[in-house]
């Protein structure tokens, strides 16, 4: 049976990658949904898996097995792509919500992926800002 699909940010996704205290969340989200994700979402994981190496949260073995998995989670997602519209949306959404830059751009992707109708879909975040956000935007939130 096909998962429906949601849509997910980095936050969401490097607890699949290493442990962390949302891995048993992100697991159990990841047996219930697909992945959408914004293309850059990679280039976030990368950089979120080497500070945890950096900062010696993880060990380099760790950190080279979170990198395979991450390699193998971004082949099976769907990604959306860059668009004119996303950077504008995200502009636009930096206005109206506390957010970092890369927070806004994930939460105009995610209104890209839904054609602007987020209503009955799902964004899985554990950025609290994000999260706050994207549930003011009208998405269903776990």
């Amino acid at each position: 049976m096909l998962k429906p699909a949601a849509f997910w940010d980095s936050s969401a996704l490097i607890p699949l990658c290493v442990a962390q205290p949302h891995t048993e969340r992100a697991r159990f989200l990841y047996n219930r949904y697909g992945i959408v994700a914004w293309w850059a979402t990679q280039v976030e994981i990368a950089s979120g898996l080497t500070r945890l190496f950096r900062t010696g949260e993880i060990d380099h073995d760790r950190f080279l097995a979170g990198k395979r998995i991450a390699r193998e989670i971004v082949r099976d997602w769907l990604s959306v792509g860059l668009t004119g519209s996303i950077a504008v949306e995200a502009c636009s959404l930096l206005e109206v919500h506390t957010l970092r830059a890369a927070d806004a751009l994930q939460l105009a992707a995610a209104l890209e992926w839904c054609e602007g109708k987020p209503s009955g879909q799902v964004l899985l975040t554990f950025d609290k800002r994000l999260r706050d956000a994207a549930g003011l935007a009208g998405f269903t939130l776990e």
